[in-house]
């Protein structure tokens, strides 16, 4: 059994507005394996961000509320760590990418200096030794000449070359966790394709695990191990990339699935999700995916659905998989969605398939 490094517990934050209390995120478990990806996937809004900030503690403390839970890292609560405490965890132990790399960088700075700098801050060594150790991880994540790019500055550079830039600044103190958030979304799709490559090798190289944070099912398949799918502030559905995609039980992973789109249909129209996420600042009664749910009990109405069990490693929160529920079949756009995903899993990186797919989604 691997072990787990990370555990999320009951997580639950809110943000003090003008307008009142928005719940951000209710609830949220789950544990982080060694070694492995997991992949946080939802609609914007739904919770992935701050949940993912909330480990590394990064949400605007003025705010931001944590109503309850616990964020287990080597036997500590992460919530409960002074700010001196985090730093010595904060990038050097827990890692972050952020999805624009231009507005993470220091643009007076070289970016020698700068992934130099956060070897410095966290390990004491000469700053001759700290810019070869910089050096070396600009070779490692595949920039060309770093003797003389590490003296560039972040506009020097395109946009697949600073993603690189961050992924080696993240990656200086060797971290044991590293959040992706939607690190390519800006990016070329044939530099999409490369970014998700290097990150995979580098996490089997490095031995790290990894959090990555998107809401483009074509990337979840092509990196993750696991998934866990977000819908306001909830995770409705946990298992192995393979289960989410080929046995997905959640209304929401079905629309997800049926919203991505193939080279391969016919028909000229996209499927969407019919109308939008609740407002988090009045939550509805019940689930909360019910008014946009077309296969909504009348229970989903009343109750929020606890987890049920569909595997060991697979679960989700949907009264349809109570005994008492009636049968519903999947939409059957699924299937036909499903051939897609046969060459995008992680063991077939790289296929024109995963560049086409995203070609047609415009990303």
């Amino acid at each position: 059994m691997s072990e787990i490094i990370l555990s999320v517990k009951d997580l639950t934050i809110s943000f003090q507005t003008l307008d009142g209390k928005v719940s951000a995120v209710r609830g949220v478990n789950f544990d982080l394996k060694k070694g492995e990806t997991l992949a946080i996937v939802g609609e914007s809004g739904s919770g992935k961000s701050v949940s993912m900030k909330a480990i590394n503690r990064v949400l605007p403390q003025k705010n931001t509320v944590y109503d309850q839970g616990e964020i287990l890292y080597q036997g500590k609560n992460l919530l409960e760590l002074s700010e001196r405490e985090m730093e010595k965890i904060r990038g050097r132990k827990i890692a972050m990418i952020f999805q624009d790399p231009m507005t993470s960088l220091n643009p007076t700075m070289t970016v020698g200096k700068q992934i130099a700098e956060s070897i410095l801050i966290h390990e004491k060594m000469p700053k001759d030794k700290a810019m070869m150790e910089a050096i070396e991880l600009m070779r490692l994540v595949g920039i060309r000449n770093p003797e003389e790019s590490c003296k560039n500055y972040p506009h020097q550079f395109s946009g697949g070359m600073r993603q690189r830039v961050m992924i080696a600044l993240s990656l200086a103190c060797k971290p044991d966790i590293l959040i992706a958030d939607e690190p390519t979304t800006a990016l070329d799709v044939t530099i999409q394709s490369q970014i998700l490559d290097l990150i995979d090798d580098l996490k089997a190289k490095l031995n790290m695990s990894v959090i990555f944070i998107t809401h483009d099912l074509g990337v979840v398949a092509h990196v993750a191990d696991r998934v866990a799918v977000m819908y306001a502030g909830r995770i409705i559905e946990i298992g192995t990339a393979e289960e989410i995609f080929y046995n997905p039980q959640h209304p929401y992973t079905w629309g997800l699935i049926c919203s991505m789109p193939s080279l391969d249909t016919k028909d000229a129209s996209l499927y969407s999700i019919p109308g939008a996420p609740p407002n988090l600042l009045h939550m509805p009664k019940g689930d909360a995916f019910a008014p946009r749910n077309a296969y909504a009990l009348a229970i989903d109405f009343e109750e929020e659905p606890p987890f049920f069990t569909v595997s060991a490693s697979h679960a989700a929160a949907t009264w349809l998989l109570h005994p008492d529920a009636p049968k519903v079949t999947p939409p059957p756009e699924i299937i036909r969605r499903q051939h897609i995903f046969n060459s995008f899993m992680k063991k077939d990186k790289g296929g024109e398939a995963y560049v086409g797919s995203h070609a047609a989604s415009g990303r």
